[in-house]
């Protein structure tokens, strides 16, 4: 039944555009070209909606296992590293690539956090992300059926994540950055 997740998913990034932009087994995102769905109002710029962003997606098969007791200091340390290395080969990818010229924005969906937790806030918030609330254009239906695919993707993926995460109470945030603030952050210099 895994497998059957699996293939699922690299259906869908394939049908939804998703790409790897590097090669570094190290690398924990994936992107998508897209627009925005709305405005979007961040530290150093307003975005409007219906304009060029790059969408963030994990790379399911990068990503650290959990450890059978859940997450410890040191799988915490090693997965905030990878995330960090990944934003820095973005940044690299986004001054080298044509494709990727032109988005004002980079970020999207997630249940790594939400408004109002702790940990998974502020770790974005030190990556540089600004955190918003997320509401599925689609209700709480939709909410159902986005829950439902995550929650199978773990397991496929990260079956010890589920041991903290039950499908009906996963919960969801929009993570935002300038494209300016990514590169300023993680650019060639830094």
């Amino acid at each position: 039944m895994k497998n059957v997740v699996r293939c699922f998913d690299r259906f869908l990034r394939w049908a939804l555009g998703v790409f790897e932009f590097c090669d570094d087994p190290d690398c924990l995102l994936r992107v998508r070209l897209t627009t925005t769905a709305h405005a979007v109002t961040l530290p150093d710029h307003r975005i409007p909606a219906v304009v060029p962003i790059l969408e963030l997606h994990l790379w399911n098969e990068h990503i650290p296992p959990l450890p059978p007791s859940g997450p410890d200091l040191a799988w915490a340390v090693k997965t905030h590293h990878m995330l960090k290395a990944s934003f820095r080969a973005l940044a690299r990818q986004m001054q080298h690539d044509a494709r990727l010229a032109g988005t004002l924005a980079v970020g999207g969906c997630t249940v790594l956090c939400f408004t109002g937790d702790g940990s998974g806030t502020k770790l974005f918030e030190h990556l540089g992300f600004t955190i918003y609330p997320y509401r599925s254009p689609l209700g709480r239906f939709g909410e159902f059926w986005e829950n439902l695919y995550t929650w199978a993707i773990m397991w496929a993926f990260n079956e010890a994540s589920l041991q903290q995460r039950r499908l009906l109470s996963l919960r969801r945030s929009e993570v935002w950055m300038s494209t300016d603030g990514l590169l300023r952050r993680y650019g060639e210099n830094k």
